[in-house]
């Protein structure tokens, strides 16, 4: 998050930055994001989200953890379906693309518009998208489970099946 620092072209200006900041409760829950905190914007934070203590604080709200969705598709490649994939990275491009017009930079040269969270329309805007994204992050999830469900079930009969298995005639 950028907050009281470096000279960076901001939509809002730096001091326009710092006070949406200072003007609102930050409750990050996601380590993937609160790493790139500045040192001032990681205290403002509620929280302090770390890689071991991310399980218990993941949200499937969080756009990072929709992202991820992607990223662990990916990482279990081949055995995830490549439409699922597909569908994650279709996801993720969508959300990355929200988590940019909502940044504090002015993206409006690039083709993106900005999302005004700093105003209660743009606030409820990135609210409205965000559960929209929930839902499709958590049917990928749910997608994705049952793929390594598969996957579990598969691997323990071939276990059972292995030679000099306690279980080899079926």
């Amino acid at each position: 998050m950028v907050y009281r620092a470096g000279e960076e072209e901001l939509r809002l200006g730096r001091e326009g930055t710092d006070a949406v900041v200072e003007s609102h409760t930050i409750t990050c829950s996601h380590h993937d994001a609160f790493r790139f905190f500045t040192p001032e914007a990681a205290g403002r934070n509620t929280l302090s989200p770390t890689r071991e203590g991310q399980r218990d604080l993941e949200q499937p709200g969080c756009l990072h953890a929709a992202m991820d969705v992607y990223k662990w598709c990916f990482k279990l490649a081949p055995a995830v379906p490549s439409e699922l994939t597909l569908d994650a990275f279709l996801l993720a491009r969508d959300v990355r693309e929200l988590d940019m017009r909502a940044a504090p930079y002015d993206l409006r040269e690039l083709g993106y518009a900005p999302v005004r969270i700093e105003t209660a329309e743009g606030k409820a805007e990135y609210v409205a998208a965000q559960r929209g994204f929930t839902t499709r992050s958590n049917a990928l999830r749910r997608r994705l489970l049952a793929v390594l469900d598969t996957l579990a079930e598969d691997g323990a009969r071939e276990q059972l099946a292995a030679p000099g298995s306690a279980q080899t005639s079926w």
